[in-house]
């Protein structure tokens, strides 16, 4: 489970369409193997680190039904660990799971 709040912007440095490894410093704190992190709001499981970076598997389905299809070596990518138990939830409960995908069908300047 995540909030929803953003904890840093981490930056893509191996992506294809197998995997994808991300460049981080608050997430890397305590991250472990097997440990959930939202990229782009999306829940993936981490299958390998270093001290900087990450790395988690991408299925076709996921590039395909996500933002994390666009993206290529050097974008920024919105990171937040899931929440431990007993962490204040400042944002919203969220699962990370995609249950569809949506149609902007207009964008208008507010202001």
């Amino acid at each position: 489970m995540f909030t929803g709040i953003v904890e840093e912007i981490g930056e893509v440095t191996l992506i294809n369409e197998r995997g994808m490894t991300v460049k981080g410093a608050k997430v890397m704190e305590d991250l472990k193997l097997g440990d959930s992190v939202s990229v782009n709001g999306a829940c993936l499981t981490v299958v390998s680190q270093t001290s900087k970076e990450f790395s988690v598997d991408l299925s076709p389905e996921t590039m395909r039904r996500t933002s994390l299809g666009g993206l290529h070596l050097g974008s920024g990518v919105n990171l937040e660990r899931a929440v431990a138990v007993g962490d204040r939830l400042g944002g919203h409960i969220v699962q990370g799971h995609v249950d569809g995908v949506g149609e902007l069908v207009s964008l208008a300047e507010a202001g």
